[in-house]
């Protein structure tokens, strides 16, 4: 097969999902998954953009900072400085297969690199710049890592971590300039990126690329364990985002932000593979600290069409004035965890554009979504993507059920989904009996095939007979305006096995009083159905893992702890119970 079938074949997928983006039951009748025996995501599709006249000198990346400066890397420019990145790669010894530890902020070198490292055929492992020595000695060692790239800061962390790295310091984004500097690392070998830039800006291929190695190495955020590593391929991502183009409505031309960081799958989703699929351009907002007036500011100057963020994000956009915003974009995406509805409608009233939730995962790409043109059922997910055979399974049972475990079905396979847990056959075998796949996440599907999400199997819990979702609980309280944030856990209880609790963080001009308790319990008693009622309430800054996802594990602890002892547990405070606020019923 050659370089022109393959690159011809992939845009013809994706053409197709561009032209179907309203037309549901086509582009699920007609997609297919183009399936390679070999690919390259650098060589066989962004070089194959930087090459057209069309596109070289379209800006592929452009990065706004907090000081008012921008920059900005065209298809051609940054073909050819990801090709001298990896003349210079090779040049110190890196080999294809080798893993690398990719640890950098929002900078122009994260883009150079990724594409230098897909066309060595070297393992990406991203790394987000938070993590401490003992996380990074845990992921070097499973990862197997042998390369480091990182700033002078984030380097100094490997002192101590294994043996004979070779470090590649990158200046970083703030703190350094661009000032060359000598860095020592005890027990490390340390490079200079500054050298790459005097490498050719030619590079070939040594050999064809097979679709199925390992590319990227995904630590998961680990809300409930030990992070998991996720391995995926030269095509699982990089041609199972696809699904992603289509959940979005990617076109080519559209300026794309997503506020993510380096280092969990989401920013590669958005921030790489996505966007220039679409021969769109990426857009940065590099600020230390989120800012939503600097970030609407530099979403007019650049012409935004098209925005993803988390929920935390459009929740903190819509408590400033989304006014300022003269050309709102026409695509608004939220993703992370569920967004909803009060948000969706403010920002809709503003905008006049629908906020469109999405599932997926980091072992997988976009699963579940509502996309562009279809009638949108607030709350809800949307629909099975197209190449995505989504199926609902009773944990209980086994088959198939109107509320289950979110699965996909195996036959055929979608490209989108991981190879392995790495290291970790059991876990690989776990979540992929029975010919399914089993993402670990409870929904109910309505007879147009609408999924709604339910919660993580774990979260979800009985209370007397009533199963409890916690997520629509959680969507009530934070209606009100003292809710920034809300996470509900089962607390023990000896009639009803266990009821709901609350755990709220208040926003900056609440206090943490029983009249403050008694109002938000009373608005989640007048939304609720009397069975669903939160029944008690602690407000605390809330446990998060790294990438910013509720630890509802270390909250589910504490209140087995606090029932087990009758004391709260350290770092946690007082609770107030709906039974001695005096609530209207």
């Amino acid at each position: 097969m050659t370089t022109a079938s393959v690159t011809d074949r992939f845009r013809a997928a994706r053409d197709l999902l561009v032209e179907c983006q309203e037309d549901y039951e086509r582009a699920r009748a007609e997609f297919e998954w183009p399936r390679f025996e070999h690919f390259n995501f650098g060589f066989d599709w962004f070089d194959d953009l930087a090459a057209r006249p069309d596109r070289a000198d379209t800006p592929a990346l452009i990065i706004s900072d907090a000081g008012g400066g921008h920059l900005s890397r065209t298809f051609a420019e940054l073909s050819a400085s990801s090709n001298r990145a990896a003349n210079w790669l090779r040049e110190q010894g890196i080999c294809a297969g080798d893993r690398v530890i990719l640890m950098l902020d929002n900078q122009v070198e994260l883009w150079e690199l990724m594409l230098a490292c897909i066309k060595l055929r070297v393992v990406m492992v991203p790394t987000t710049t938070q993590m401490t020595a003992t996380d990074l000695a845990d992921r070097v060692d499973r990862a197997e890592a042998a390369w480091v790239v990182a700033s002078a800061e984030n380097l100094a962390k490997f002192a101590g971590v294994g043996e004979g790295l070779r470090l590649v310091h990158v200046p970083g984004v703030a703190s350094e300039g661009a000032a060359r500097i000598a860095l020592e690392v005890a027990g490390h070998t340390v490079l200079s990126y500054d050298d790459a830039a005097a490498a050719s800006p030619d590079l070939a291929p040594d050999a064809p690329t097979p679709a199925d190695e390992t590319l990227l190495l995904y630590f998961t955020s680990g809300t409930t364990s030990k992070p998991k590593l996720v391995e995926h391929t030269h095509t699982s991502y990089p041609v199972g985002h696809l699904t992603t183009v289509y959940w979005i409505g990617l076109e080519p031309g559209d300026v794309h932000p997503n506020v993510a960081s380096p280092g969990w799958a989401k920013h590669a989703w958005s921030n790489f593979f996505a966007p220039w699929i679409a021969e769109a351009t990426i857009f940065v907002h590099n600020a230390r600290k989120f800012d939503p007036v600097a970030l609407m500011a530099d979403m007019d100057e650049f012409g935004v069409t098209s925005m993803c963020a988390p929920p935390t994000v459009w929740r903190m956009l819509i408590k400033a004035d989304l006014s300022l915003l003269k050309t709102p974009p026409k695509k608004t995406i939220s993703a992370g965890e569920p967004l909803n509805a009060e948000v969706i409608d403010q920002v809709h009233r503003a905008w006049g554009t629908t906020i469109r939730d999405g599932f997926g995962m980091t072992e997988t790409t976009l699963q579940v979504a509502n996309t562009p043109g279809q009638k949108l059922v607030i709350g809800s997910m949307g629909r099975a993507l197209p190449g995505m055979d989504v199926v609902l399974i009773d944990p209980l049972t086994g088959e198939e059920a109107a509320e289950g475990e979110i699965c996909l079905r195996l036959e055929p396979r979608p490209v989108g989904l991981l190879t392995s847990s790495f290291g970790n056959p059991e876990k690989t075998d776990e979540v992929f009996r029975d010919g399914v796949f089993h993402t670990g996440d409870i929904a109910s599907q309505d007879a147009n095939g609408v999924l709604t999400y339910v919660g993580r199997a774990e979260d979800v819990f009985t209370s007397s007979d009533d199963k409890i979702s916690p997520f629509e609980l959680e969507s009530v309280l934070v209606q009100h305006p003292a809710v920034v944030e809300a996470a509900i856990v089962p607390t023990p209880d000896e009639l009803r096995l266990a009821v709901p609790k609350a755990f709220v963080t208040l926003a900056a001009a609440y206090e943490p009083t029983a009249e403050t308790a008694r109002d938000i319990l009373q608005h989640a008693l007048d939304q609720l159905p009397p069975y669903k009622r939160v029944r008690r309430i602690e407000f605390l800054e809330l446990p998060k893992t790294i990438s910013g996802k509720i630890r509802r594990v270390e909250l589910r602890r504490a209140e087995v702890s606090r029932a087990e002892t009758g004391e709260a547990p350290e770092g946690f405070g007082t609770e107030f119970l709906e039974e001695d606020l005096d609530l209207r019923r």
